[in-house]
């Protein structure tokens, strides 16, 4: 079995920051790509950042810029680091990691979300 656990976010005001983390645990082999969506009340999950295991990131439009996402293989965990956060970055954020987990073997792992509110 695979876990994955988020943490990070809160409550905080227009122009502030917040790290969000995401650790893996459990029967991995091999972590290939990890990335970081979220979903705000009535509308549906999309991409914020993703990173491939050679660290090649991609960002959605509206976070360029002031979102950075990043890796620790050592510690199977991945992170976004979100700046100049604005009331309408407010959704619930959830982890996500592609994961070889034997041989030939592949699944998508998501984390429980973790809720970001940003207020004006």
């Amino acid at each position: 079995q695979v876990q994955l656990v988020e943490s990070g976010g809160g409550l905080v005001q227009a122009g502030g920051s917040l790290r969000l983390s995401c650790a893996a645990s459990g029967s991995i082999f091999r972590i290939n790509d990890m990335g970081w969506y979220r979903q705000a009340p009535g509308k549906q999950r999309e991409l914020v950042a993703t990173i491939t295991s050679s660290g090649r990131t991609n960002y959605a439009d509206s976070v360029k810029g002031r979102f950075t996402i990043s890796r620790d293989n050592a510690k199977n965990t991945v992170y976004l680091q979100m700046n100049s956060l604005k009331p309408e970055d407010t959704a619930v954020y959830y982890c996500h990691n592609r994961i070889t987990i034997g041989i030939n073997t592949v699944r998508d792992f998501w984390g429980q979300g973790t809720l970001v509110t940003v207020s004006s």
